[in-house]
């Protein structure tokens, strides 16, 4: 019948190849968010922040290279095809991170909480039905 989708090998094999790469990419970018975001943690306690905090410190060019990082995880969404409205809502955090960040003192306080990309890596996994257990697999 033309136009109606046959279950082909060769189309079960493209999906799964997709699925395949989706997820490895999305592990990069959980990756990256940890880096970010959470990798250190001071024993003994919850608590933890990443490289976003360390190089904000930098005076100038600190949240500069750490708003590019989070971009660049805004661009592998796009890439992915998570839906402009939750693009948006990724621009947001990363602009949000990037203005009070930039705030002598206070803003690297903000930096150590905010964590805005572990936050659009939540938003990309919502958008895809997954959990972050699902990356492990």
């Amino acid at each position: 019948m033309i136009g109606s989708r046959q279950n082909s090998p060769a189309l079960d094999r493209a999906e799964q190849d997709i699925a395949i790469d989706r997820l490895a990419r999305l592990r990069r970018i959980r990756g990256l968010a940890r880096l970010m975001d959470t990798a250190l943690r001071i024993p003994g306690t919850r608590f933890s922040f990443g490289a976003d905090a360390v190089i904000g410190l930098i005076p100038g060019i600190g949240d500069f290279g750490a708003a590019a990082v989070s971009l660049f995880i805004v661009n592998e969404a796009r890439r992915l095809g998570v839906p402009n409205d939750k693009l948006l809502k990724m621009l947001i955090n990363v602009v949000l991170d990037a203005a009070a960040g930039s705030v002598p003192v206070l803003g690297d306080v903000f930096d150590v909480y905010f964590k805005s990309n572990r936050r659009n890596l939540q938003l990309m996994l919502d958008h895809f039905g997954l959990d972050h257990a699902e990356l492990e697999r």
